[in-house]
């Protein structure tokens, strides 16, 4: 069967090189569109995903919130009050101001200074984005990190020891980030109290408290016992608030309905081009089928002769727009764009390919289905 398809492929090589050419758009746009939409949003939660985030912590955050990268200010007070409930070992204060960044080259940057405790730093960078120096430095005076893709979008050069202002503050660079962008803006770790200095802060307001369980099993406990006593106050699993920020993002900015619109016509385009072509290929050979017929060969043989077909399709064009997608995922790679091919992700775009390449060929199977083989003769 196999044999056999693959001579009818060869036998047309116009059309079958625009079929395989349809498959190859189609699946590239797809994959392109969605890896960057998933790197998008990774840059939404990563808040979250820089952080030195443990299964027994909790987060909290002022109640009219759901998105992690506009939290409002809550009295540092409710820090103390926090740990004193039952099953909390411990809480850590976060602050996050923002600062404008000045180069001794004359350069500046808008930057969120994000602050905490050392030598915890629940709020991070986690040690898979640390790409010089050690996290321990970030606990002197004037101490900050930098992310290593910001040195192409703030035309400077980054390097540990560098002498930059905060808020027209001296700093120093102490940490190198790497992969620990923010989504439209740019993160920079220090301490609690030199975020405070650098954020001109009210030292009486705190922008999260990080609470540690003594016991995982009790999370679900502490959280409905906070978010009943504190009104003011919405107690988060780290995950959880990490998916609501996501969501509150693609539904304000509308991002997830234009990839969506861009990969649902890559689609549909694909899916007729593919069948319209196959359906112009089957009846360019009708006499072929119609032979087969006459031999001997029954209707479900030629119809799993057709989706045969469609399915090496599939795998060719398959396999040639994933060379292409590796290909450009190593090209954006230098900028900071990373997109990863999750086992799981390349599952969906095989999917996608088979739904478009047989899904398409069931055009010329139903006109061959109805062939008749004497009407050839």
């Amino acid at each position: 069967m196999i044999a056999l398809a693959w001579k009818f492929i060869r036998f047309d090589r116009a059309k079958s090189i625009g079929i395989i050419t349809a498959i190859v758009i189609s699946i590239f746009l797809i994959g392109q569109q969605i890896g960057l939409l998933l790197f998008l949003m990774g840059l939404m939660g990563n808040l979250v995903g820089n952080a030195n985030v443990k299964d027994n912590q909790i987060w909290v955050i002022e109640s009219q919130t759901q998105n992690a990268n506009t939290l409002s200010k809550i009295d540092s007070r409710y820090v103390q009050q926090l740990q004193s409930i039952e099953g909390v070992n411990q809480a850590y204060p976060v602050f996050i101001g923002y600062a404008d960044a000045k180069f001794l080259d004359g350069n500046t940057a808008a930057v969120q200074v994000i602050g905490s405790d050392a030598p915890n730093f629940v709020i991070g960078p986690n040690a898979s984005r640390i790409y010089e120096g050690n996290l321990e430095s970030l606990n002197e005076r004037e101490a900050v990190s930098v992310e290593f893709f910001n040195a192409k979008s703030w035309n400077t050069e980054l390097y540990l020891n560098k002498e930059i202002e905060l808020n027209s503050k001296r700093a120093r660079v102490k940490l190198i980030t790497k992969n620990a962008q923010a989504f439209g803006g740019n993160y920079v770790y220090t301490n609690l109290f030199n975020a405070r200095y650098y954020g001109n802060s009210d030292p009486t307001k705190v922008s999260l408290i990080v609470i540690e369980l003594a016991d995982l099993n009790q999370k679900q406990k502490v959280i409905s016992t906070i978010n009943s006593i504190y009104p003011n106050l919405r107690a988060w699993d780290t995950k959880a608030l990490q998916q609501s920020t996501i969501k509150e993002i693609l539904i304000s900015s509308n991002m997830g309905m234009s990839f969506g619109t861009l990969v649902v016509f890559a689609m549909i385009s694909g899916f007729f081009i593919i069948g319209l072509t196959l359906y112009s290929s089957a009846l360019d050979r009708v006499k072929d089928y119609g032979t087969l017929k006459a031999i001997g060969a029954n209707k479900s043989y030629v119809n799993r002769l057709l989706i045969t077909q469609a399915l090496l399709y599939a795998l060719i064009g398959f396999s040639v727009a994933f060379l292409l997608l590796i290909g450009f995922s190593q090209g954006v790679k230098k900028s900071g764009l990373e997109i990863n091919f999750s086992f799981g992700y390349i599952l969906f775009l095989l999917g996608i390919t088979l739904f478009i390449s047989i899904g398409g060929s069931l055009f010329a199977v139903r006109k061959i289905s109805k062939l008749e083989p004497a009407s050839v003769f």
